[in-house]
């Protein structure tokens, strides 16, 4: 077989590189072109990649927002059921304890006022026998009342009085009664006088001072008999 083989001779390098472009060799070339297909390749599998892998991170990152959003939503509305529910149960409720609160009140208000109405029938009763036996005290009540009005002789000062009382005070003490000026007034009921000095007439008598105790009284009892809470007495 070698008899029949024939050398084989390589071209001129000169003619090699007039046939290469640029006086690159051929497989510079297609070495550059492998590389540059392979790098295009990676870069389009890596974007591709990347795509798929930050929508399904986003997939499942939104699918949880969602999840939590709608769980609170849920929640939110439940409450917001669950209130109006409870509101509507207890609005007969909240009727019925505010319909005790009041008839409480009353029931207070009612108990205070007869108390009072005892206290000062007693003291009207105390008061009419302390002057039936002692109706000078009357002009213990005239002195008081004068300290409050201004200075005036004792010649100026007229003080009205029941008649039967000013007959007996004249009686059981002259002395104190020829001090001013006694007028009967048929008008006035036992315990009950009138003073007039420099002017001015003031109410020395039992009622308007009865009264005014009576007041306080009334008052000491609302502050004192204040209901507890219903709950509390329940």
């Amino acid at each position: 077989m070698l008899k029949h083989a024939r050398p084989y001779r390589f071209p001129p390098l000169a003619q090699v590189r007039a046939q290469t472009p640029s006086g690159e060799h051929p497989l510079l070339g297609d070495v550059q072109a492998t590389l540059s297909q392979g790098f295009q390749e990676g870069l389009d599998k890596g974007y591709q990649e990347g795509l798929a892998g930050g929508r399904a991170d986003g997939l499942a990152q939104g699918l949880q927002e969602g999840l939590a959003k709608g769980r609170q939503q849920a929640l939110d509305q439940a409450r917001a059921e669950a209130r109006a529910r409870w509101d509507a149960l207890a609005a007969p409720i909240d009727a019925l304890m505010q319909a005790l609160r009041q008839q409480r009140a009353e029931e207070q208000a009612a108990l205070r006022q007869d108390v009072v109405e005892l206290v000062a029938k007693v003291a009207r009763q105390v008061i009419r026998c302390e002057l039936a036996l002692k109706p000078t005290q009357l002009l213990s009540l005239v002195e008081e009342t004068l300290t409050a009005l201004p200075p005036t002789r004792d010649d100026e000062v007229e003080v009205f009085l029941n008649p039967e009382e000013l007959e007996r005070i004249r009686e059981l003490d002259p002395a104190r009664a020829g001090r001013w000026q006694l007028r009967p007034d048929p008008a006035l009921e036992p315990g009950e006088c009138r003073v007039q000095a420099a002017g001015r007439e003031a109410d020395a008598g039992c009622r308007q001072r009865l009264s005014a105790c009576m007041d306080q009284v009334q008052a000491q009892l609302a502050q004192d008999d204040e209901p507890p809470p219903l709950e509390a007495a329940a």
